[in-house]
């Protein structure tokens, strides 16, 4: 796969996976548009760690609102934009619907996602990043985001699980899915050096890459 071609690239995984880091440096490499979601905009996010049944259904609209407007420049997306790297894939909103809503609050949110649901490219790649979830946590915390520090160590384990199982069953995009625990693609030029190889050597619709694998 040559990166340089690629229009749309999108880097996902779950809270202290590193995936806005390494959107952020990808995004620098190619001359690319950085598209980052926007936590820290959202009212309802730090409450909601502290009281998760009172406030999921905002919680979750809100951020079904804000990627939908991020992502409706890349409804016509043409040959004279710069490519875009993402951190985050629409087709995953429904996951943390689902885990965190009622039954009734999830058919309410199905509902306006189906018509809020965007045309958008399908990506040229998809970057999956997972961890152990002891290694999620000790990120999250190192990191000293304040609302962050009120995640339960249960509700990460859980989010963790529905990603595995979300791209355990994605077919959408070329899909590379990364063990991060040993990688520090930010601080260590060698580790990125060997993801641009490893993406480079793609020719599967699904592969893997470990630290020390070629």
């Amino acid at each position: 796969m040559d990166l340089g071609q690629c229009r749309y690239v999108v880097v996902e995984g779950p809270i202290g996976a590193g995936k806005t880091s390494l959107a952020r440096q990808l995004a620098e490499h190619l001359a690319a548009d950085p598209l980052l979601e926007e936590p820290e905009d959202n009212p309802f996010l730090g409450r909601f760690y502290a009281d998760m049944p009172r406030y999921a259904l905002p919680t979750q609209l809100t951020f079904l609102f804000q990627r939908v407007d991020q992502l409706r420049t890349l409804a016509q997306l043409d040959l004279f934009r710069r490519p875009t790297i993402a951190d985050f894939l629409l087709d995953k909103d429904p996951l943390f619907a689902r885990l965190n809503l009622t039954d009734d609050e999830y058919a309410l949110y199905a509902r306006i996602y189906r018509h809020l649901e965007l045309q958008v490219p399908t990506p040229d790649l998809v970057i999956y990043l997972q961890a152990p979830v002891d290694t999620l946590l000790a990120r999250v915390r190192q990191r000293g985001v304040r609302f962050e520090q009120a995640i339960p160590d249960e509700y990460l384990a859980r989010l963790a699980d529905a990603y595995a199982r979300f791209f355990y069953a994605y077919e959408a995009a070329p899909l590379l899915i990364i063990n991060s625990e040993r990688l520090d693609f930010v601080h260590d030029p060698a580790h990125f050096r060997m993801l641009l190889d490893r993406i480079a050597n793609l020719r599967g619709q699904r592969e893997f890459f470990n630290l020390g694998q070629g």
